[in-house]
């Protein structure tokens, strides 16, 4: 199939309007494949691969940008280019600069147009990224960096200047935090409140935060640190200094820390730190349950998270639970999924947009199921939960919390697969994400549906939701419609996959029967 390369000389933009950009042309007729990126070596080199490199594309430079078209005929992709053209207008308006003629291109220029300004959010290639981010904090800008691949010995340094001027640099791969009631990056529509939380991970703070705004509590601010500040090498640095804000914060009364597990010393560090704090504080660490503290009580789960801050707000009790649902109905629907399944399926199947969801539903089906926990998109002999999220996934295109085509590919490999008896999804809504994603999903969903019922078998799925009723996509709607189409919903990602994990187990031991 024919391939042609678009070259715009010297011209830049941030990776979330690249993405979305991606996600435009390939929904263009005609349009198979889509890359579009800075023409760096690097990048050259992956296109190179992927076959969508022509000799216009390898001759551009590093500071140019690339866009890499596969189409049936040149009629798909003139219709790419022009829209490619239009969205890439400098005149077209773009929050938070829609009443500027022309986009700021640098951050001093930014500054001279929005007087005032205290942070920047730095959307940049991950070589790049340390340039911009350095040149913001000492413009005493807190930063916000949403740029992944940035080693570690420049995000070390980074965060030595930002404390060294009492600034936040929040990243890098830092994609979600709520600061003063505004979100940035991949947020959610929350109310402000009296919960405040540091967190290591984006998907784990946008499911901690939406958990308590169905509890009708709301978030004083919620930070995040970037999934490797809690490194021996990063050494907390920035968790430590979160931890310090929100400990003095008037408007929050009750602290949740999260992320993946510390390093050794990291974690040392910090229970020294819990000890000093003066409120209550939540600990969650994917994948592992700490011990009590003092001052601070554990979860082993982002629900639990959720709900042991809500009540240490209200002057109560944390009380864990595995399910919101009774028994009686766990029972019920673990009983109708695997009624009429076939003998030779027994694989849950997770097939996750964001990290730390997939990571929490791989440790809790561990804890059940008895088969190893494989990484890939359910083709293998065995249980399995992908993160589409991870950096090998989204070299050159969106993320999967933006288009799900990627996603869509995943689901019809997995209900292809004969043993498969469950697939697990999560949904998430906010800031940034699919204006509706379950539309996104439910063609590859029927499709597998119907192959399974042709075929004689019953293809049980299971997902959450994560998002608020204020959210543009409302969750609602998004719930209705996933349920209108047979998919079971559970209040959280942390019931989904124990009801799946439930489900499988109930297979394994209907197989040894």
């Amino acid at each position: 199939m024919p391939v042609w390369n678009i070259v715009h000389k010297g011209v830049y933009h941030d990776s979330v309007t690249l993405m979305r950009l991606t996600r435009d042309l390939e929904a263009v007729v005609g349009v198979r494949r889509v890359a579009v990126m800075m023409a760096t070596p690097p990048n050259r080199a992956l296109l190179q691969h992927a076959g969508l490199l022509t000799p216009d594309g390898d001759g551009a430079s590093p500071n140019d940008l690339l866009i890499s078209v596969e189409a049936d005929e040149i009629a798909a992709m003139y219709a790419a280019a022009q829209t490619a053209e239009a969205a890439l207008s400098p005149s077209r308006p773009s929050a938070p600069f829609g009443h500027l003629v022309h986009r700021p291109r640098t951050l001093q220029a930014g500054l001279q147009r929005l007087d005032g300004a205290n942070l920047a959010l730095i959307s940049v290639p991950g070589q790049y990224a340390h340039i911009e981010a350095t040149k913001a904090l000492r413009a005493g800008l807190h930063v916000m960096l949403f740029s992944d691949n940035v080693p570690m010995v420049t995000e070390v340094k980074l965060k030595h200047l930002a404390l060294s001027r009492g600034l936040l640099m929040m990243g890098p791969d830092c994609g979600t935090a709520i600061i003063n009631g505004v979100p940035l990056g991949f947020a959610n529509a929350v109310p402000r409140g009296r919960i405040g939380l540091a967190a290591a991970s984006g998907t784990g703070l946008q499911e901690v935060t939406c958990l308590i705004a169905a509890a009708e509590e709301g978030i004083s601010q919620a930070i995040g640190v970037g999934g490797r500040d809690l490194s021996d090498q990063a050494g907390g640095m920035m968790m430590t200094r979160v931890l310090e804000i929100l400990d003095t914060d008037p408007r929050t009364e009750v602290i949740c820390m999260l992320g993946k597990p510390p390093g050794a010393m990291t974690w040392e560090r910090l229970q020294i730190q819990l000890a000093t704090l003066r409120k209550p504080c939540i600990v969650h660490f994917a994948g592992i349950t700490a011990r009590p503290g003092r001052s601070w009580h554990p979860a082993a789960t982002l629900e639990d998270t959720a709900l042991a801050a809500v009540a240490l707000a209200r002057g109560t009790r944390p009380k864990p639970s595995a399910f919101t649902l009774s028994s009686e109905e766990i029972e019920r629907l673990v009983e109708e999924a695997t009624r009429i399944m076939q003998s030779d399926q027994r694989f849950v199947c997770g097939i996750y947009a964001g990290g730390t969801l997939a990571h929490e539903a791989r440790s809790l089906l561990q804890t059940t199921l008895t088969t190893v926990i494989l990484d890939g998109c359910g083709e293998g002999e065995g249980h399995s939960v992908v993160d589409l999220g991870e950096d090998r996934f989204t070299v050159g295109r969106p993320h999967p919390m933006i288009d799900g085509r990627l996603r869509r590919e995943c689901i019809l490999r997995a209900g292809q697969n004969p043993a498969t008896a469950v697939i697990v999804l999560d949904i998430i809504l906010g800031y940034g994400s699919h204006p509706d994603p379950v539309s996104e999903l439910l063609p590859a969903l029927q499709q597998v549906t119907r192959q399974a019922q042709t075929a004689g078998r019953h293809l049980a799925v299971v997902a959450s939701v994560c998002g608020t009723e204020q959210d543009t996509q409302r969750r609602s709607t998004q719930v209705d419609a996933l349920r209108t189409h047979g998919v079971i919903v559970m209040p959280s990602n942390a019931q989904a996959a124990r009801l799946a994990a439930l489900i499988g187990a109930s297979l394994e031991g209907l197989r040894r029967e």
